[in-house]
Protein backbone atom coordinates (compact mmCIF):
# COMPACT_ATOMS: atom_id res chain seq x y z
CA UNK A 1 0.00 0.00 0.00
CA UNK A 2 1.21 3.55 -0.70
CA UNK A 3 2.56 5.88 1.83
CA UNK A 4 3.31 8.48 0.12
CA UNK A 5 0.43 11.23 -0.67
CA UNK A 6 1.95 11.26 -4.19
CA UNK A 7 1.47 8.20 -4.40
CA UNK A 8 -1.89 8.13 -2.86
CA UNK A 9 -3.01 10.75 -5.36
CA UNK A 10 -2.07 8.28 -8.45
CA UNK A 11 -3.91 5.62 -7.10
CA UNK A 12 -6.86 7.60 -7.14
CA UNK A 13 -5.94 9.50 -10.47
CA UNK A 14 -5.66 5.60 -11.98
CA UNK A 15 -8.81 4.28 -10.64
CA UNK A 16 -10.52 7.20 -12.21
CA UNK A 17 -8.93 7.13 -15.55
CA UNK A 18 -9.35 3.22 -15.49
CA UNK A 19 -13.34 4.26 -15.28
CA UNK A 20 -13.37 6.22 -17.45
CA UNK A 21 -11.09 4.22 -20.43
CA UNK A 22 -14.02 1.14 -18.96
CA UNK A 23 -16.76 3.33 -19.57
CA UNK A 24 -15.65 4.14 -22.98
CA UNK A 25 -14.44 0.98 -24.30
CA UNK A 26 -17.69 -0.59 -23.32
CA UNK A 27 -19.67 1.90 -25.51
CA UNK A 28 -17.62 1.09 -28.52
CA UNK A 29 -18.21 -2.71 -28.21
CA UNK A 30 -21.61 -1.85 -27.64
CA UNK A 31 -22.09 -0.21 -30.33
CA UNK A 32 -19.65 -2.83 -32.62
CA UNK A 33 -22.11 -5.12 -31.41
CA UNK A 34 -25.30 -3.78 -32.53
CA UNK A 35 -23.73 -3.01 -35.73
CA UNK A 36 -23.13 -6.56 -36.12
CA UNK A 37 -26.25 -7.60 -35.04
CA UNK A 38 -27.85 -5.50 -38.30
CA UNK A 39 -25.40 -7.25 -40.33
CA UNK A 40 -25.93 -10.60 -39.21
CA UNK A 41 -30.16 -10.01 -40.10
CA UNK A 42 -29.92 -8.00 -42.90
CA UNK A 43 -31.16 -4.98 -42.10
CA UNK A 44 -28.92 -2.58 -44.73
CA UNK A 45 -30.55 0.37 -43.59
CA UNK A 46 -30.57 0.16 -39.87
CA UNK A 47 -26.99 -1.35 -40.13
CA UNK A 48 -25.66 2.04 -41.91
CA UNK A 49 -27.58 4.24 -39.31
CA UNK A 50 -26.09 2.08 -36.09
CA UNK A 51 -22.29 2.61 -38.60
CA UNK A 52 -22.52 6.00 -38.02
CA UNK A 53 -23.18 6.03 -34.17
CA UNK A 54 -20.21 3.45 -34.08
CA UNK A 55 -17.60 5.05 -36.22
CA UNK A 56 -18.46 8.14 -33.84
CA UNK A 57 -17.50 6.11 -30.46
CA UNK A 58 -14.49 4.61 -31.99
CA UNK A 59 -13.31 7.69 -33.29
CA UNK A 60 -13.92 9.48 -29.96
CA UNK A 61 -12.18 6.80 -27.37
CA UNK A 62 -9.13 7.20 -30.58
CA UNK A 63 -8.84 10.67 -29.97
CA UNK A 64 -9.48 10.15 -25.67
CA UNK A 65 -6.10 7.57 -26.09
CA UNK A 66 -8.06 4.44 -25.07
CA UNK A 67 -7.46 2.61 -28.81
CA UNK A 68 -4.54 3.65 -30.99
CA UNK A 69 -5.44 5.52 -34.42
CA UNK A 70 -4.63 2.23 -36.38
CA UNK A 71 -6.86 0.14 -34.19
CA UNK A 72 -9.74 2.46 -34.81
CA UNK A 73 -9.16 2.41 -38.54
CA UNK A 74 -9.20 -1.00 -38.46
CA UNK A 75 -12.96 -1.65 -36.65
CA UNK A 76 -14.23 0.82 -38.80
CA UNK A 77 -12.82 -0.10 -42.28
CA UNK A 78 -13.85 -3.77 -41.76
CA UNK A 79 -17.04 -3.02 -40.05
CA UNK A 80 -17.92 -0.47 -43.10
CA UNK A 81 -17.30 -3.43 -45.42
CA UNK A 82 -19.35 -5.20 -44.10
CA UNK A 83 -21.73 -2.92 -44.20
CA UNK A 84 -21.26 -2.49 -47.34
CA UNK A 85 -21.61 -5.65 -48.71
CA UNK A 86 -25.09 -5.90 -47.69
CA UNK A 87 -26.22 -3.10 -50.37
Amino acid sequence: MANHESAKKRIRQTEKRTARNRHVRSTVRTAIKKVRTAIETGDSAAAKELLAAAVKRIDMAVSKGIYHRNTGSRYISRLSQQVHKLG
